[in-house]
């Protein structure tokens, strides 16, 4: 029981940083992959594409953080370079760039057009630049360490704040036959350096990590406090763990269907805060392909709830077309999308709360005003306390004045949303189980428009 108490001691003292909250806040984005993978219908390009393919004669970046915005959309992050190595911005250190291509007769920069257009439509606007660079000559060696930190203080310090750098971990065989190793401490100590309020993303954080799929699709129990041996790149906030020498987590990935259960904490050398990002493209490819069509809407409207509303946020990619345009089938579906959003979260009911706590657990009670079709309920816990809630019940009264207590949920965290769908003058929420005792920022009912 002992072991049991430190565990639990220890699972509450991970909090977020100050990026972190803000990234939490705004936590539905929109990736833009758009390159020479665009005109020649490419996933992976190969990094020996001609330049003078990529000349998108309709480009209008207004155009796409309209449409992002349409759909409640925080920012926008463009894939400023791509496997392939071509450079949508004019950098002096390669020829394969923009600035060799059609686009406005070599004078073109995808990089400052969106992120002017981000700064004129109010939202924020991000980066990622990919590791794999299958055209430098220099990958596979130490210098490419050198290319690739000069190409992203490039975009770093030239196009205004960033709130967002996205890497991933892609590594293949460059010309030489080599693989490179990525020195990414010096990459994220480049990023701290000059856009010191950004987020990096990275499959091992150390502020945000990969939800695991590029499918949509988020864990039933996603927790934001996990082992350090899963995200290697992040503070540790705790020391080790009460059976931490009983066998190592190096195995860990985000792929496993459980990360922070209390199962995994118990064994790992110390604990860390780093929530996941859920990502997919509104098609099934990542660049634009003419044969592709839009996800449903209740595809789209799922992987929201369970990301967004599921201590998790969701990086939803557009791939413009040849043109530089979003097509108009996605732009209607990012529409049904932020529509969809406006309805479910639009119209809150205040509602007195009567609040009773444990030490491991907490029941709130909430008289509405008037009987009311309720569609959600929202809660979010004060995570400057640290994540604690691990399990509740969500009930309401019916007609006869019987409580119906038959909605089972699991960590909220930044927030979860539980869809209630029934006629009522009351609600409870009971915390059947916490790490400690909960802290709740905010309690939210909302009428039903759908």
């Amino acid at each position: 029981m002992n072991e049991i108490r430190i565990l639990l001691e220890n699972a509450v003292e991970p909090v977020p940083s100050l990026r972190q909250k803000h990234w939490f806040e705004n936590n539905f984005y929109g990736f833009v992959h758009f390159g020479v993978n665009t005109f020649t219908d490419r996933e992976w390009g190969l990094g020996n594409e001609d330049p003078g393919i990529f000349n998108p004669t309709k480009l209008d970046c207004d155009q796409w953080v309209n449409a992002a915005r349409s759909a409640g959309m925080s920012a926008l992050i463009l894939t400023a370079k791509h496997h392939d190595g071509f450079c949508l911005w004019p950098s002096r250190y390669t020829e394969h760039s923009v600035k060799n291509s059609p686009y406005k007769g070599g004078k073109g920069d995808i990089v400052r057009e969106l992120s002017d257009a981000c700064r004129r439509g109010g939202i924020g606007f991000g980066v990622y630049l990919s590791p794999w660079d299958r055209n430098s000559a220099l990958y596979g060696t130490d210098a490419y360490n050198d290319y690739y930190v000069d190409q992203l203080t490039e975009l770093l310090t030239g196009y205004g704040d960033i709130f967002m750098v996205w890497f991933d971990g892609a590594c293949g065989e460059g010309p030489n036959g080599k693989k490179q190793i990525y020195d990414f401490d010096r990459y994220i100590s480049t990023v701290r350096k000059y856009q010191p309020d950004a987020c990096i993303f990275n499959d091992r954080g150390p502020d945000v990590r990969w939800i695991g799929n590029e499918s949509g699709i988020a864990r039933f129990e996603e927790w934001a406090v996990v082992p350090s041996e899963l995200t290697s790149f992040a503070d540790v906030q705790t020391g080790k763990m009460p059976l931490h020498s009983k066998g190592a987590l190096d195995y860990m990935y985000n792929t496993q269907p459980s990360l922070g259960g209390l199962a995994e904490l118990m064994r790992s050398k110390g604990l860390c805060f780093v929530p996941a990002e859920t990502d997919m493209s509104i098609r099934n490819g990542w660049f634009y392909h003419a044969n592709e069509e839009p996800h449903s809407f209740e595809r789209l409207k799922n992987t929201y709830l369970t990301s967004v509303c599921g201590n998790s946020a969701l990086n939803l990619n557009i791939p413009p077309n040849r043109e530089g345009l979003f097509d108009e089938k996605d732009v209607k579906r990012l529409a049904e999308l932020g529509n969809w959003i406006k309805k479910a979260f639009g119209c809150e009911i205040n509602c007195t709360v009567d609040e009773k706590k444990s030490e491991n657990g907490a029941l709130y009670t909430l008289g509405l005003p008037q009987t009311e079709d309720i569609g959600y309920i929202e809660l979010r816990e004060d995570l400057d306390y640290g994540q604690r809630i691990q399990s509740l019940t969500v009930g309401w009264k019916d007609d006869s004045g019987v409580w119906r207590d038959e909605i089972f949920a699991t960590t909220v965290g930044n927030k979860r949303a539980v869809y209630i769908g029934h006629r009522t003058d009351a609600l409870r929420v009971n915390i059947t189980f916490a790490r400690a005792m909960p802290h709740m920022r905010s309690v939210k009912v909302f009428r039903t428009e759908e």
